[in-house]
């Protein structure tokens, strides 16, 4: 597959991994997610408490931070007490106002604004955009610390509502050479075969330049052949349209500014330390999935070792993940791209025994940056230094702060 930089590859045959198709390009594998829109709620019948009550009576500040809608069911429910399908997460919600409700004397509707995080599991288990069957929520405020008791409503307005559903989004195999399993799909699309002998699925595969494959954690495209050209790119070559049955022809996307850290890797594995310096917080955690999709285990170094942590640019958590992967592994190294990935890491099977010791240089860095917060980004109350401290100790490591 020398020269093409893209592999689409079907990992589910018998036979082993099979390629589909190799590609210069593919159109759709780069583009920045959309975000969940401001939308307004009311929680009808509240009995606020905490945060949510001060916010309410002007004693506190408005903004909330994440709240959770956990349903209440009636006694014939057949719901379990703790329903996972039964719960919604408010997002990055702020108290427009309280009053005295219309539904509920002695209590208030309470009107916010905010985000919400539709989670499609749960909304095919219960069926599309319908309310649990439920006698009132309790509300309980999301943090990075244990959650908070807001108290409790009797129904919500606003959340439960059809929406409409984002266009479907397509791909392109650009400059691309088919493999027997795409070329049957194409010769389906010729003679106006059945749909299903149109589609194509596999993992999508990035190709160094030294012809070493890395799969892309997470990237995959499920859709059916819908066009092909000529390509521009080559005699031989055809782009290849794809559509999808539903939801998106590639799923897991990464953000249009990902594509320059793939091409950095492409040209040759970092030998440096912080070459992901440069990059803003997006493409540092790129970076990190990038180190991961090209991690070489190795046996684990023996337990007790001394690692040396550059902190100077950790200015933000992806940062951090970048310079402990580099830490343990050396440059372009993976040591977890997450909380709960570092925790794995630190038990072993990624570099480094259990129990060993981290020297983090320049830490007031990473003191003053990775303050408390709410991380945009994520949806979700910002990673502190101290978080990171905290899932260290509670692996094993000891830390010392340079």
């Amino acid at each position: 597959m020398s020269g093409f930089p893209w592999l689409l590859v079907d990992q589910n045959t018998d036979d082993g991994e099979l390629v589909i198709a190799a590609c210069s390009d593919i159109d759709g594998l780069f583009v920045d997610p959309p975000q969940p829109p401001i939308e307004r709620y009311t929680l009808l019948g509240c009995d606020p408490a905490g945060r949510l009550r001060d916010a309410c009576d002007g004693f506190g500040p408005p903004w909330l931070g994440n709240v959770g809608l956990d349903a209440v069911h009636p006694p014939s429910s057949k719901h379990p007490a703790h329903c996972w399908h039964c719960a919604e997460e408010l997002l990055d919600i702020t108290v427009l106002d309280s009053r005295p409700s219309l539904v509920a004397p002695g209590l208030v509707d309470v009107t916010l604004e905010g985000r919400l995080r539709i989670e499609e599991l749960a909304r095919f288990a219960r069926g599309a955009d319908k309310a649990p069957e439920a006698d009132g929520y309790r509300l309980v405020g999301v943090t990075g610390h244990g959650d908070q008791d807001f108290g409790s409503c009797r129904d919500v307005d606003g959340v439960f509502r059809g929406r409409p559903a984002p266009a479907p989004r397509g791909a392109t195999l650009i400059g691309c050479r088919p493999e027997p399993p795409l070329q049957r799909a194409l010769d389906a699309l010729a003679r106006g075969g059945a749909r299903r002998r149109r589609w194509v699925q596999g993992s999508i595969f990035s190709v160094d330049r030294d012809g070493t494959a890395v799969g892309m954690v997470g990237a995959a495209l499920g859709a059916e052949v819908a066009e092909v050209r000529p390509s521009r790119l080559g005699d031989g070559l055809v782009d290849v349209t794809v559509e999808p049955t539903y939801g998106d022809a590639i799923g897991g996307p990464r953000p249009a500014g990902a594509r320059t850290v793939w091409q950095q890797w492409r040209a040759s594995r970092p030998d440096v330390l912080g070459e992901w310096a440069e990059h803003d917080a997006d493409l540092r955690h790129e970076w990190v999935g990038v180190a991961l999709a090209h991690h070489e285990h190795r046996p684990d170094r023996p337990s007790g070792a001394t690692y040396h942590l550059a902190g100077v640019h950790i200015t933000d958590v992806e940062g951090f993940f970048c310079a402990i992967g580099e830490a343990i592994n050396g440059p372009g190294g993976y040591f977890g791209w997450n909380l709960g990935a570092l925790h794995d890491c630190a038990n072993g099977g990624w570099g480094a025994a259990p129990a060993f010791r981290l020297v983090w240089h320049d830490s007031e860095v990473a003191r003053e940056k990775l303050g408390s917060g709410y991380d945009r980004r994520w949806w979700a109350p910002a990673v502190t230094m101290d978080d990171l401290l905290g899932y260290l100790a509670d692996s094993g490591v000891e830390v010392e702060l340079r």
